[in-house]
């Protein structure tokens, strides 16, 4: 590798780097110049190198030790560094379409364990009952204990139509859950929209792709012709990022010209942008601007933004947004909380490294790294608020990057379920369905009635008085 590392781009990945690989890619320009290289650290490494050529028990080719260094490197950083294989860098390329074969779930690690985020709506895994938190202890007959997170993705991972299973251990269970799931083609919609009630339109972004922007611009449009915009809930639940163009596409919809959508900030003079609600920060190439043509209602009708714990980086900046500029209220429970931005750098023409080089920041300097976005009210998935039985979030990571701006690892959470409603065991709730209850808990404050909401642990929200809870700065 000769001279500085050329750059491919700049990506909003999700929730985590997994079996949906989410990201964004823009241009970054210069790095660092190279400081001088540690002498003695690398004769050590040289050492151990030789050592393990000279000694061990089997011959080992140079690259398996070379690459090897390099995967624990980065996975010795943050949760969102990582050495990209040809295999794992062609699919971070094809993921952003929206398209691939596997299971359909987002996936981290935890105690040398892989670990579920959320699976995606209608697919294979969550058809089979895969829910978040689940810890996946084997896949097949392979342990996972110790497996890096590519190798597992890379299992999990297939074509069409072959089945794989799943040992899953899940808190509350005492005994190991077996899951067999036929692999599918995964088409991830992006967008999808219908009318809630005479006047009130919903639109939904399960993912940040390459054509959400204009997706968006569709359903929109759609919903206009239908008078539903009267009143507008964007539902982010569960929605782990994407492309940074289609979170700052998504806000500038609703926001008005120029205003600001996000910041980062890194190291780097190219780590330091803002991107503002125009069409050079949100469209590629020479293509239409898709948004000039909404109607304006869009912009002034009345808003609410549904997030949780699944909703994450490119969510989690649109979310911000809205919030800052008071476009919207926020109704949910707290987001995942992650505010760093990463890039590619290729090391050849098959294989990259991703890595974590600025943190990002809402219009109003807020960073969401390990806190999250604190909803205007927050409300559970149900009135019982079982749904916070366990919540997977940045914070939780290892090796998480800290928050620069606030005292990070105290998010804004409801309190344990009472003894009089313990968790239950429940079909998995569809969201935007007539039972989906923060829905219907949106629908009373668009409506002008009274919203339900939970009792907060750190008592910075009111319980169950309707008031509107304090942003956190």
């Amino acid at each position: 590798m000769k001279g500085k590392l050329k750059p491919l781009g700049l990506l909003s990945a999700g929730a985590l780097a997994g079996v949906l690989i989410s990201l964004g890619l823009t241009a970054v320009a210069q790095r660092e110049p190279r400081t001088a290289l540690p002498l003695d650290e690398l004769r050590q490494f040289t050492d151990v190198f030789g050592a393990i050529k000279a000694n061990y028990v089997e011959p080992v080719e140079d690259r398996k030790l070379i690459t090897g260094a390099i995967d624990g490197m980065l996975s010795n950083l943050d949760p969102h560094s990582a050495y990209l294989d040809a295999e794992a860098f062609k699919e971070l390329q094809v993921g952003t379409q929206g398209e691939f074969g596997g299971l359909g779930i987002e996936v981290g690690t935890e105690d040398g364990f892989v670990k579920v985020v959320a699976p995606i709506e209608d697919t294979p895994a969550a058809r089979a009952g895969v829910k978040a938190g689940d810890l996946i202890v084997r896949i097949d007959d392979k342990p996972t204990k110790g497996m890096s997170l590519n190798d597992a993705v890379k299992m999990m991972r297939g074509k069409p139509k072959t089945p794989i299973t799943l040992t899953i251990s899940r808190k509350g269970e005492a005994q190991p859950i077996v899951v067999r799931i036929v692999r599918d083609v995964i088409k991830v919609q992006s967008v999808r929209s219908k009318v809630l009630e005479p006047g009130i339109g919903y639109v939904r972004v399960t993912q940040f792709q390459e054509h959400t922007v204009e997706n968006l611009a569709r359903h929109l449009d759609s919903l206009a012709k239908q008078n539903a915009l009267g009143s507008i809930v964007l539902d982010l639940r569960n929605d782990p990022g994407g492309l940074l163009h289609g979170a700052v596409g998504v806000s500038a919809a609703f926001l008005p010209p120029n205003a600001v959508v996000v910041t980062t900030d890194g190291r780097t003079e190219d780590a330091r942008r803002k991107y503002v609600a125009n069409p050079e920060d949100y469209l590629r190439g020479s293509r239409d601007d898709v948004l000039r043509r909404l109607p304006a209602v869009v912009k002034t009708a009345p808003m609410v933004v549904l997030v949780n714990a699944g909703s994450a980086s490119a969510s989690e900046i649109v979310a911000g947004a809205l919030q800052d500029h008071k476009r919207a209220v926020v109704l949910g429970t707290q987001t995942f909380g992650k505010g760093s931005v990463q890039s590619i750098l290729p090391l050849s023409h098959t294989t990259a490294i991703k890595l974590t080089t600025a943190r990002y920041y809402t219009p109003n300097g807020r960073s969401i790294q390990a806190r999250g976005i604190t909803p205007d009210y927050l409300v559970e998935e149900t009135p019982e608020g079982d749904s916070g039985a366990f919540r997977l979030r940045e914070v939780d990571l290892n090796r998480h990057l800290s928050n620069d701006k606030s005292q990070e690892g105290k998010p804004v959470v409801p309190t344990p379920t009472s003894e009089a409603h313990p968790p239950r065991e429940r079909k998995p709730m569809e969201f935007g369905s007539a039972d989906d209850y923060q829905l219907s808990q949106a629908l009373n404050f668009l409506k002008g009635q009274p919203v339900v909401i939970a009792r907060a642990r750190d008592d910075t929200l009111p319980d169950s008085s309707g008031a509107k809870a304090p942003e956190a700065r």
